[in-house]
């Protein structure tokens, strides 16, 4: 292996499981449309409205289907086949996109009614994405699992980029109507890519119906100390030390409200960030994801109260681009515990939780930050979110000593891998509320 490989984010999962690789593009390809779509929406509601409370709602409506229908769908994912779930999501998606994409062409619909349609799509990939949480530990041996993450991580955050670009030339070209077209279609790639799925029932004991099931779930997340202190410092990153919306006051503070720093800003977090996973290969062959972990989301709050003392835009550029690369860093590591050390027949669940933890931990990390700047100064939000961060990671990894220590269960070199897919079917070690795994019965 040369060294350049060693370093570029790890492709081993593309060529051991031609099926996670033709999943991948399709997924790719539909987050490209995905991302149209949001940019889509966002320009139409506000070129309806000239409001900003309509365009607030665009995020209420995304946000409250994934919160209020992730535990349920995932307690139902974790009795069905997950590879039916996922098509029936994509599906869904699809036809939603399909509605949008006719309105645009019609025009004259009401605003509300767009909005309810993204509420609809957004309670579709409530039910994709813990049916999709368990492609990867499924598809892959263990010890490419953090790589296939990976994986998924940086393609995502490629269509991210291009997206919103796409989507811009797409709307000044040939209107909404189009762009919401393009992205319906790609979902045919990602029915396409999920087609060639094995089945996926749950391996083990499937999940209870109803609110029993959502809280058998909750037992385990708040019982197992391992995925417990993972989701604690993700919010102990997003809720303290979220910096987007102080942004807009720190450029007015400091660089005179110039647009182009503003810009600058967000675009130093996305480079970090893709940076670090296309060189995340070191990062998932050492397969320590709690260290990594701890040490990416501490890095995270120093970097950005760092930010806050700087009077350089280029030195505060710097210091946003390492935050971005260790927030992504932290993202993959934490995604890596919660895969390696959820027994399967729980994994649809808890990555429902993860998912409504990713979705609410920055939103309210944003409205802490604009809380704290109104009565202080954006500066001061910025230092005490870091260093507050940087004391709730710290607390977190000493009170968990399992989390500083373990390697993700399943990627110790020396034990032995499962070859292939169809070498997960069978018993799953079941964590510990200590962490540790014992065997099912």
């Amino acid at each position: 292996m040369s060294p350049l490989s060693g370093i570029l984010v790890d492709v081993r999962p593309l060529r051991s499981s031609p099926v996670f690789r033709r999943l991948l593009i399709g997924r790719t390809v539909s987050t490209l449309g995905s991302f149209m779509t949001m940019v889509t929406v966002m320009y139409q509601v506000w070129d309806t409205t000239h409001s900003s409370v309509w365009s607030g709602a665009v995020g209420v409506a995304q946000a409250l289907p994934l919160i209020g229908v992730g535990l349920f769908a995932g307690s139902w994912v974790d009795r069905a086949d997950r590879r039916r779930a996922y098509l029936l999501s994509t599906v869904g998606s699809a036809g939603c996109s399909v509605l949008l994409a006719v309105q645009g062409f019609t025009g004259g619909v009401p605003v509300a009614v767009v909005l309810a349609l993204v509420a609809v799509q957004s309670s579709f990939a409530a039910i994709g994405a813990p049916a999709a949480g368990v492609f990867v530990p499924r598809l892959l041996p263990r010890d490419q699992v953090a790589a296939g993450l990976a994986l998924n991580q940086v393609t995502g955050q490629a269509m991210m980029l291009l997206g919103p670009a796409v989507a811009g030339v797409v709307l000044g070209w040939w209107g909404i109507g189009v762009c919401y077209l393009v992205d319906a279609l790609t979902f045919g790639m990602a029915f396409y890519g999920a087609y060639g799925l094995p089945a996926l029932p749950p391996e083990g004991e499937k999940s209870r119906p109803g609110v029993h099931g959502v809280l058998d779930g909750l037992r385990f997340l708040t019982g197992h100390r391992v995925v417990r202190g993972a989701l604690l410092v993700d919010l102990a990153a997003t809720v303290l030390a979220m910096p987007a919306s102080l942004f807009p006051l720190v450029n007015e503070e400091r660089f005179g409200g110039d647009p182009r720093t503003l810009g600058l800003f967000l675009s130093a977090l996305a480079v970090g960030g893709v940076a670090a996973t296309a060189l995340s290969g070191p990062v998932t062959r050492l397969a320590r994801p709690g260290p990594v972990m701890l040490c990416s989301a501490a890095l995270w709050g120093a970097a950005l109260a760092l930010f806050g003392v700087t009077s350089g835009a280029w030195a505060g550029l710097a210091m946003l681009t390492v935050a971005g690369a260790a927030d992504s860093v932290a993202v993959l590591s934490r995604a890596t515990i919660v895969q390696t050390r959820t027994p399967d027949a729980l994994l649809g669940r808890v990555t429902a939780a993860e998912a409504i933890v990713g979705q609410a931990g920055p939103n309210l990390g944003n409205l802490r930050g604009g809380v704290v700047a109104g009565w202080t100064s954006g500066t001061t939000a910025l230092i005490t979110g870091g260093l507050l961060c940087l004391a709730a990671v710290t607390a977190v990894g000493t009170t968990t000593p399992e989390l500083r220590g373990g390697r993700a269960r399943g990627t110790d070199p020396s034990a032995p891998g499962r070859p292939d897919a169809a070498a997960a079917v069978g018993p799953a070690a079941v964590p510990s509320a200590d962490g540790t795994a014992t065997p099912a019965p």
